[in-house]
């Protein structure tokens, strides 16, 4: 115990032993959620899902044991849901590049923050952007996952009349998914604070139980059937065919699941270079990203993206943890520095960038002050690791539907009321961002040309001198991006 106390000044920092490892139990059970997401996430640009797991959890392990033996606080680091959704709906399904293309602007991003953040001159960038313009941000990505959460779980589909609409309730994995969300509403206004800071984890809990047991009772009935791997509603059952289900399937009825998938792993590690398929080599995807002009615009956009993200979950934080002081500056580097690597080495190994999560307020909630709470959340993450098929069920989509939908509902609401809307010009650029991020199904190009309306509102309003240069630049970017990816449709 003095070893320990040596170590993280438990005692000094006013807990205990018991207190620490509670939270960090309590802190691994609000966010293994992130594990099974972000890997369905990431297997939609076409990353091996299992392999993405286990690469995922170990990481994310890694990162929290460097956060507790060497910065000593309490946070949770794992992959960014914002991130993960921004490099697999836009990058890849939006843009068009491979999910090896996509992973190396992803790293060359995660170099750029991991050399902003050695300096001020992550603090320079923070600052040269308008609160306004970083909550309008942040809010058209929150409404982004929670877009992404409503399509995946199939709440809503898409209709040639109207573009989107309401799925028929006759689909039991819309009803599944609708009331697990709902239900993670009213956990998160519950005046029970354990079910209030458990409510996500709670309400994908019951999604999957619910779920697996509506399947198990579909499979045996022959209502849902299997071809090449994924289950479909027999015709009988829908009217149609080619529907398929998004609903949980047992593990040992899906098809080349296995507790340690080396085969999976070599296929994410290191942009796919170890696998035994076919696939380009790195030197042909490096070329393809380095001379395509859109990559630079990607790379700068995800670059705000991680820097907006962690920024935010550090400010809400910080405070509690003690490395940030009353006027918002960090007083202690070396959490920013370790999640900062997060988001360097993250890429190349196979899952998408890491930084510090805002689950971790769970176990600063219960009292933890020191880095074993970070210590006890990774050695679960690490067991759990080898053990996907347990975690295979949470991967449909409407058991992601109340951790994608009810934390994008989170990033909107928290960033939206703190938009200045009495000043009309911020209101249209949030109004513009907000509808483009939306219906173009692209980060980049709701921020684009949101960014590119601000400055030209601004110019018209005489108002161009209250805007940094900065942003200047990058509206330019933008317009830049889009005339050259243009001009190649028309060649």
């Amino acid at each position: 115990m003095n070893r320990l106390e040596r170590l993280f000044h438990i005692k000094a920092r006013g807990s205990s032993l018991k207190v620490e490892i509670i939270a960090g139990l309590l802190v691994f059970i609000a966010t293994c959620y992130i594990l099974p997401v972000n890997s369905s996430i990431l297997s939609e640009m076409g990353m091996d899902e299992s392999g993405v797991f286990f690469i995922t959890a170990i990481l994310s392990a890694f990162m929290m044991l460097l956060m507790g033996f060497i910065a000593n606080y309490p946070i949770a680091i794992s992959a960014g849901m914002g991130v993960n959704s921004f490099i697999t709906y836009t990058l890849s399904l939006s843009l068009g590049f491979s999910w090896q293309e996509t992973m190396i602007i992803a790293t060359v991003a995660g170099l750029l923050f991991f050399i902003i953040s050695l300096t001020p001159l992550r603090h320079k960038i923070i600052n040269a952007i308008p609160r306004s313009l970083q909550a309008i941000i942040a809010a058209s990505i929150g409404a982004f996952i929670c877009f992404v959460g409503l399509k995946n779980s199939g709440i809503i589909f898409a209709n040639s009349s109207t573009l989107v609409s309401l799925n028929t309730f006759r689909d039991p994995a819309v009803l599944i998914a609708l009331v697990s969300v709902l239900l993670c509403f009213g956990l998160m206004l519950s005046k029970v604070r354990i079910l209030k800071t458990l409510a996500i984890p709670l309400a994908i809990l019951f999604a999957a139980v619910v779920g697996i047991i509506v399947s198990s009772i579909m499979i045996a009935t022959g209502a849902l059937v299997e071809v090449d791997g994924a289950y479909y509603y027999a015709e009988s059952y829908f009217g149609s065919q080619n529907v398929m289900s998004n609903l949980p399937i047992l593990p040992w009825l899906a098809s080349d699941i296995s507790f340690f998938d080396s085969e999976g792993i070599a296929n994410v590690l290191f942009y796919g270079t170890l696998s035994s398929g076919e696939s380009t080599s790195f030197a042909n995807n490096l070329a393809n990203v380095f001379t395509n002009p859109a990559s630079y615009v990607a790379i700068i956009t995800l670059v705000l993206v991680i820097l907006f993200s962690s920024t935010g979950t550090f400010l809400a934080i910080g405070g509690d943890c003690g490395f940030i002081n009353e006027e918002g500056q960090i007083i202690d580097r070396k959490p920013v520095i370790v999640e900062a690597v997060g988001s360097l080495i993250a890429c190349p190994l196979g899952t998408s960038p890491n930084f510090a999560l805002a689950e971790s307020s769970v176990g600063l909630s219960m009292g933890a002050k020191t880095g074993v709470t970070a210590i006890v959340a990774a050695l679960l993450f690490l067991l759990t690791g080898f053990i996907y098929p347990v975690f295979y069920i949470f991967t449909a989509g409407s058991v992601t539907a109340p951790a994608l939908i009810c934390i994008g509902a989170l990033i909107f609401v928290n960033n939206i009321k703190t938009i200045d809307f009495k000043d009309l010009l911020i209101g249209l650029t949030a109004f513009i961002t907000l509808i483009f991020t939306l219906l173009t199904y692209s980060i980049s190009t709701g921020i684009g040309i949101g960014l590119i309306a601000y400055c030209l509102m601004m110019i018209f309003a005489r108002r161009a001198k209250e805007v940094n240069y900065f942003i200047y630049i990058i509206a330019i970017l933008y317009i830049i991006s889009f005339v050259l990816t243009t001009v190649l449709e028309l060649l």
